[in-house]
């Protein structure tokens, strides 16, 4: 009987080690600036869940993201957040971050914006405090393809911004 007992007790430890996983809170942010167009394109993935937390918490209780009854105003609520939370500067200038709307791909929201007008960029500095109010062990990974030189950085809540320098 005390083998069957060992047995059991080393099947269920396992179990019992894990039932405190950690959920990690990660958005990817792809920055692409194309020349051509003048435009810096920028590509911003949220899980969902995450995204629609902060919506209850901060405009309304009631929102569910990816479904038939979502509300007409969650656009305006993410663009407005995202303005707020994520603020880019280009060569030293404050630019302004146009939202071109969002779609659902399984558990992740991806969030389309653009800048426009941009000529050349000899340096690039993005903030980017997505999700910083409501987790604290946020990371928010950018990965940049700008004048043909990828780079990719993590931000989190104690480092929230990084600067880019170009030699053109």
């Amino acid at each position: 009987m005390t083998v069957n007992k060992l047995i059991l007790t080393l099947l269920i430890i396992p179990f019992l080690a894990f039932t405190n996983i950690h959920k990690y809170y990660v958005s990817v942010t792809q920055i692409e600036y194309v020349e051509d167009k003048q435009t810096v394109q920028i590509i911003s993935r949220i899980f969902i869940d995450d995204i629609e937390r902060l919506l209850r918490e901060r405009y309304d209780e009631s929102i569910t993201l990816a479904g038939k009854n979502e509300p007409k105003k969650t656009d305006a609520y993410i663009a407005r957040y995202l303005s707020d939370k994520m603020k880019i500067k280009i060569n030293g200038q404050p630019t302004t971050l146009k939202f071109l709307g969002k779609v659902y791909d399984a558990d992740v929201m991806k969030c389309y914006l653009e800048i426009e007008n941009i000529k050349n960029v000899k340096s690039f500095e993005i903030t980017n405090k997505v999700l910083f109010d409501i987790f604290e062990d946020q990371q928010n990974v950018i990965k940049t393809k700008i004048n043909s030189k990828q780079k990719s950085f993590i931000l989190f809540p104690q480092k929230d911004e990084y600067l880019l320098k170009f030699d053109n």
